[in-house]
Order: C-alpha cells, then structure tokens, then sequence
C-alpha cells in the first residue's frame, strides 16, 4: 500500500469481512420445440489475418449478431479448429506455427445453444521466415496521434519504427490491453467499440519477426464524442506520473464539477489502491500528490485516477499512465 508523503490524507479503506452468499438457480423446462433456439449466429466479417512473428498470426474479426447473444468465436485452419474465444472477443493470436509457410483462416460465431454460423470468407497469410540472430528491438514509434470519429470510434496514426532485419507488426494497446495489430507496413489504424464520452490513451509498439518488441509510443489520450445524453465529462484530466527518488509524484486536472473535488480514488496496476482526500479547500487548477514505493528499480507501475462527484458518485476514470521505477529517482 503506498504511503503518501506530503499533500492531502490519505483514508485507508476499511477491512472487509467476507461474506459467504449463496444462490438457487431455478431452470423452468418450458417444452415445446417453438422454444428451442435453431437461429444460427451472424457470418463474420471482415476477417484479417497479420503474420505477428515466424511463428505466430494474429485473427480478427468484426462482431456478429444472433436473435439471443452470441457466445463465443471458434477460428478455424483449414477446416481444423485451432482456438477458441469468449463472445465479448473479436481478436486471438494463433502460436506455433511453421515459419515461412502459408495459412489459411475461417471464424465461425456460436451461441449458447450450440447454433455455429457459416464459416466466414478465408483469409490467407504466410509467416515469414526466422531470424535466430535478431536479438535487437525495433525503434519506439513516434509522433502517435489519435482523433475521434463520433461517439464510437478512433483513428490512430504514427511514425514507421526502424529494425535491424524487420518491422513485422505494430500492436495497439488501450491501457495494459492488446486490443488491435497491423501488419509492419502499416502507420494508420481504425479503432471500433468504444464507448461514448469516454476517454481513452493509446500507445503503440513495434515487433519483428523473433518477436522483439520495442518500448511504449509515448501515450496519446483520446476522449470520444457525447453520447445522446450530452453532459460534461467526469474523468480527470492532463495526468502525468514522474518518477522520484523513493517515490512516484503524479499531477493531474480534476474535473469541472461545479463544486471543489474533494476526493480522488488512485488506482495501481489496475487495483485500488488508496483515496486521496483534501482535508480543506483543494487547490485550485492543476494538483498534486506524491506516493512512496518500496519496489526494486526496473518496476512498472499503471496508474489512474477518478474523482468522487458532488452527487456521491465517482466519476470516469483518467488516461492511464506507466511510470518505471529508477534507481535514483528524477
């Protein structure tokens, strides 16, 4: 648990007792073969295949439909199923492949009966052949850039990363997320399925094809379009996390409410960690909060914020940032 130094108090969540719940599921037979679901899923489309390595493709696809929900994708090669996903997934990597070898890939969606739609149209991807002697990482992509297309999508670009063999795939990452790749020719990507007045920060990283990554683009953040509702965003803004001797100092925006944020919840590696409490009035503008950490240099730490609204509620999370720990600090 971070220890703050300086700054407002910290409140320290209280200790929570486990509390065992149980439940009875009642399942009704209801009879009767109108009940039965025979509907089968949607076809997917838009299947691309992207050699990722010699030895590794990466399948995606959009999103199907069915008259219930769909529950998971199975993709197939060549008539052969090789992986499976949950329904809420429209990407997976395929492993251990041969190098310098030609594939062919299908996706067909399922529901919870079983119903599988029609295979969708082959896609076809050869991997490339190995580099055993590449052990250098590709130059970190630069001058990444990001502009909303409505409430629901986004289109990144950047800069082309150097290899000493060969950029073979630029992966997109959403948080700590992998959630999309393109192929190492490739500087400009579109991203689906995002959620309305929300706001979101991107980084990009180049590989090879010995699987060589290269570090972090520096992050972009993105805040798409107001959903029908309109309304003022919730989450903090312009966040930044520096490195210190002992510690990691973060600054950020708090939102415009109408009335003075009091508390913000800060979260690590995705977990909640502490609430930041102003005892007074908080400081106007831009703040400030310094926390200790008593990990070894080299650690890497997520970090996000979100503010308690006047209303009770808490409000949307910031742009998460990574921050790597030194030995001596800033």
């Amino acid at each position: 648990m971070p220890v703050v130094r300086g700054g407002p108090t910290v409140q320290r969540p209280p200790t929570l007792t486990a509390l065992a719940v149980s439940a009875a599921l009642l399942l009704t037979a209801c009879g009767g073969e109108e009940d039965k679901d025979t509907e089968r899923p949607s076809t997917p489309a838009g299947v691309t295949a992207q050699a990722g390595s010699a030895t590794s493709v990466h399948v995606m696809w959009e999103p199907s439909s069915d008259n219930k929900a769909v529950t998971g994708y199975d993709v197939f090669q060549k008539g052969e199923k090789v992986k499976s996903v949950q329904g809420g997934r429209s990407m997976v990597d395929v492993d251990r492949l041969a190098p310098a070898t030609a594939y062919s890939f299908t996706v067909r969606a399922r529901d919870a009966a079983g119903n599988l739609s029609e295979p969708s149209a082959a896609i076809s991807v050869t991997t490339p052949a190995p580099t055993p002697d590449d052990h250098g990482a590709p130059s970190r992509p630069a001058g990444l850039r990001a502009s909303a297309e409505g409430s629901r999508a986004a289109v990144l670009t950047w800069s082309r990363s150097t290899d000493d063999v060969g950029v073979t795939a630029y992966d997109i990452y959403q948080e700590d997320s992998r959630i999309h790749s393109v192929g190492g020719g490739e500087t400009t990507t579109r991203i689906t399925g995002l959620r309305p007045g929300t706001i979101y920060s991107f980084t990009v990283r180049a590989r090879d094809a010995a699987e060589n990554s290269s570090p972090d683009s520096v992050p972009v953040d993105l805040t798409t379009g107001a959903g029908p509702d309109g309304g003022a965003g919730t989450a903090p803004t312009g966040l930044r996390a520096t490195a210190r001797k002992g510690g990691i100092e973060l600054s950020w925006t708090p939102p415009d409410t109408g009335e003075p944020v009091r508390e913000h919840q800060l979260y690590l590696n995705g977990e909640f960690a502490t609430t930041i409490v102003w005892g007074a009035q908080p400081p106007p503008g831009t703040v400030t909060y310094t926390f200790t950490v008593m990990d070894k240099p080299g650690t890497r730490y997520s970090v996000k914020l979100r503010a308690k609204l006047p209303d009770g509620k808490w409000g949307d999370f910031s742009a998460q940032r990574t921050v790597v720990v030194t030995a001596g600090g800033a």
